[in-house]
């Protein structure tokens, strides 16, 4: 499933970004249950704890798409770096480097 969000495009920072907007969101949420339905405390409470239980999956899921994007870059890096060597039965020269 990581993977296939990392190909959709969805990045880390993306659910890094969501996870502290559903916080954000909570507090919103419990404060205008609280003002504006009448329902009591409690109602309220359950508004933001309701929305407050989404940031951790977020923040989980923006985790795993870091290690993600890590090894994605790593494997790119060294697929480019042994592409022209070791494939054409040539040893890796540091002459341009």
């Amino acid at each position: 499933m990581i993977n296939m969000l990392h190909k959709m495009g969805v990045r880390s920072g993306m659910m890094y970004a969501a996870g502290v907007a559903s916080i954000g969101l909570s507090f919103a949420s419990w404060l205008t249950s609280q003002s504006i339905e009448k329902a009591g405390t409690d109602r309220a409470d359950r508004w933001g704890i309701f929305v407050g239980q989404w940031a951790p999956t977020f923040f989980a899921v923006g985790i795993a798409l870091r290690i993600e994007e890590t090894h994605a870059d790593s494997r790119a890096m060294s697929g480019e770096m042994f592409e022209g060597t070791y494939a054409e039965g040539k040893m890796p020269s540091r002459a341009g480097v």
